[in-house]
């Protein structure tokens, strides 16, 4: 063979030959082989694209299990979530396989400072196949133990009792132990239903809003605060349904934290608490009176000078040393006057009336920590006169609020209830006093805020009655007058009542701005006037001008 290279020519022989020919076709054919391969790679690749669709819309769906749960959630009347459960991991250990125990005991305890390391080398080294070492861990404490790569360390899949909005509804909704079980609150009194696995997808909801629960636990806080208490409450009822709207106890827990709250904190003032409650027990006395026909609202009694019963002496914190008409012994709240009106009743028609509100059995609520009352268990003629203006006779506030709301509305004894009502729920109700009698104390309370010792709970637009309450401590020896539970029972609106607000501190001290004075005129009333301010338009209250003519025969029988 001859090849020209550069003009010249060049004769190349056979064997050389026959080997370039051989390597041209072995190249040829590895190109062939990937040209093949690259358009086998890009067909598929065309069809994947056209038929992927239809793949995923062919492909069997995979069907999860629905987690079980353990516990049903708690909503409020609007079912914002109040408790609720999540998904966690709790540490357990097969302490037969646990290697150098005091190291992984130590190693856990950095992890997990509040543990023991003594108990927990001394479970690892139980020699037991399961041994709890510490519950419903968080994600980033799980992660840690998780690095520490050591065998025999294991978790188990729990659910933990949440409560989103931490303390605020703590003595409403109380909490669970670490197994999930009821222990104080409405967790307690429904645990059966609560954790009944044919119930627990439908929440439980209870009366509370929420909304109302922060307004009132709001200004409660910064009386208490303010006036230095040991302690306050206060709650929102409907008077037409005896739904608990909002209620709160100071000082109070977070149940995300039970474990560290102390029993003055458990404690629920409301509903457990029994309080002489001062003046605001006159509201029972004058509707039992004009209920009774005792006494009309143009009648009246000699408040000229202090009453005397055998060795006790019934005088008036401001007194006006005159004849007052019954308008003006409320409004103004002379204990002479109330005196002398029980007298008249007679202690059989005090303690029967009194009786018939439910003021003298245990608190009726859906919660465990309810209390009873304490009353004389001799009804003579002069604990006739002090029960009366609220000596002498010790009840819940719940029980309280409960008893004005059968006033207010119409005369209607409605049970209390922390269990949300629907539109066509029935309401069982027992008549106590007539509706004439119900019409004649909204207005004479209505009077105590525009005209008495309630003015600061005034809340403009929204028509507030009420009657405060200023009761001295009782104690060992006798009454502290230093010591004062002071409360103001509101209610809104008078011309048509739909809620009673009530607040109360304990122990509460004077200031500047009170001249000196705690009593419920000057640091409970404000609160409720300042609760109701907040909360009637979420309640859908709205202001309006007031209609004079209702209060103008309560306001001629008022002098002053």
């Amino acid at each position: 063979m001859n090849v020209i290279i550069e003009n010249r020519v060049v004769s190349i022989d056979g064997s050389r030959k026959s080997a370039l020919e051989k390597a041209r076709n072995r190249l040829l054919m590895i190109m062939l082989l990937m040209v093949l391969a690259f358009g086998g790679l890009a067909v598929r690749t065309v069809n994947l694209g056209i038929e992927g669709g239809a793949v995923r819309r062919t492909a069997p769906s995979i069907m999860i299990a629905p987690v079980q749960l353990a516990r049903a959630d708690i909503v409020d009347r609007n079912g914002e979530v109040l408790a609720t459960n999540l998904e966690t991991d709790s540490l357990y250990a097969d302490a037969r396989g646990v290697k150098n125990p005091a190291d992984v005991a130590a190693a856990l305890v950095a992890i997990l400072p509040e543990l023991s390391q003594a108990d927990v080398e001394q479970k690892l080294t139980s020699g037991k196949s399961f041994v709890w070492l510490k519950r419903k861990l968080t994600p980033t404490q799980k992660w840690e133990i998780n690095a520490l790569g050591i065998p025999n360390l294991r978790f188990e899949r729990e659910e933990e009792r949440i409560y989103p909005h931490g303390r605020l509804a703590s003595h409403v909704l109380g909490y669970v132990d670490v197994d999930g079980n009821g222990l104080g609150g409405v967790e307690h009194f429904f645990n059966d239903r609560l954790s009944d696995k044919t119930q627990v997808g439908e929440p439980l909801k209870v009366s509370i809003d929420i909304r109302v629960q922060h307004a009132l636990a709001d200004e409660l806080g910064a009386a208490m605060r303010a006036h230095q208490a040991i302690g306050a409450g206060g709650l929102v009822m409907d008077v037409n349904t005896g739904e608990v709207i909002a209620m709160v106890s100071m000082p109070d827990y977070d149940p995300n934290q039970s474990g560290s709250a102390t029993d003055d904190a458990r404690f629920n003032r409301m509903t457990m608490g029994q309080y002489e409650l001062g003046s605001i027990f006159k509201t029972f006395t004058v509707a039992a009176s004009l209920d009774d026909g005792l006494i009309d609202m143009s009648d009246g009694y000699d408040a000229t000078r202090p009453l005397k019963v055998g060795k006790y002496t019934i005088s008036d914190d401001h007194p006006k040393g005159r004849y007052l008409t019954i308008p003006e012994i409320f409004a103004y709240s002379s204990n002479i006057g109330m005196a002398q009106m029980a007298d008249e009743l007679g202690g059989d028609r005090q303690r029967a009336f009194l009786g018939s509100l439910g003021l003298l059995e245990a608190t009726h609520v859906e919660l465990a920590e309810t209390g009873s009352p304490r009353y004389p268990s001799r009804w003579g003629r002069l604990s006739t006169m002090t029960v009366s203006y609220g000596y002498g006779i010790q009840v819940s506030p719940l029980a309280a609020a409960s008893g004005i709301a059968s006033i207010v509305n119409g005369g209607r004894r409605i049970p209390a209830t922390l269990i949300a009502k629907k539109d066509d729920d029935f309401i069982v109700s027992t008549q106590v006093i007539k509706s004439s009698t119900s019409d004649k104390m909204r207005q004479m309370m209505r009077m105590v805020v525009r005209e008495g010792t309630g003015s600061k709970a005034n809340a403009v637009g929204y028509r507030v009655g009420g009657k405060t309450g200023t009761a001295e401590s009782a104690g060992v020896g006798g009454y502290d007058e230093k010591a004062l539970v002071s409360s103001f029972m509101g209610v809104f609106p008078m011309d048509n009542p739909r809620y009673v607000v009530f607040a109360m501190l304990d122990k509460p001290k004077g200031t500047k701005k009170t001249f000196g004075f705690a009593g419920g005129g000057w640091t409970a009333a404000p609160t409720v006037g300042n609760v109701i301010t907040r909360s009637a338009p979420i309640l859908g209250v709205a202001p309006k001008q007031e209609d004079e003519s209702i209060y103008q025969q309560v306001a001629l029988l008022i002098k002053d």
